[in-house]
């Protein structure tokens, strides 16, 4: 069974600083990519930053610039520093793995997988 935990959210003032972490735990076999996604009240859920396991990154236009992801292997770990935050950042941020897991010596799955989000509010 594989597990993603998300941790570092919290209330900042605009302008900001926050650092969200999301360590994936499991029988882990190889993950092809991680990322960040939110969801507003009211609103679908968006991607905010992925990376894959080539390094290649992806941001959504309304964070580049500000928001940086980066991801640790050896520690199946994904970071979002998230920087000059805006109240429009508020949201649930969501982590996301894309990856092959080995629940059984005798087969592998690939899958994607949830973390449960973390609340990040941006105050004006």
């Amino acid at each position: 069974q594989v597990q993603l935990v998300e941790s570092g959210g919290g209330l900042v003032q605009a302008g900001g600083s926050l650092r969200l972490s999301c360590a994936a735990s499991g029988s882990i076999f190889h993950i092809n990519d991680m990322g960040w996604y939110r969801q507003a009240p009211g609103n679908e859920r968006e991607l905010v930053a992925s990376i894959s396991s080539d390094y290649s990154t992806t941001y959504a236009e309304s964070v580049k610039g500000r928001f940086t992801i980066w991801i640790d292997h050896d520690k199946n770990t994904v970071y979002l520093e998230m920087n000059s935050l805006k109240p429009e950042d508020t949201g649930v941020y969501y982590c996301k793995a894309n990856l092959f897991s080995a629940p059984l010596e005798s087969g592998i799955l690939e899958d994607d997988y949830w973390g449960q989000g973390t609340q990040v509010t941006v105050s004006s």
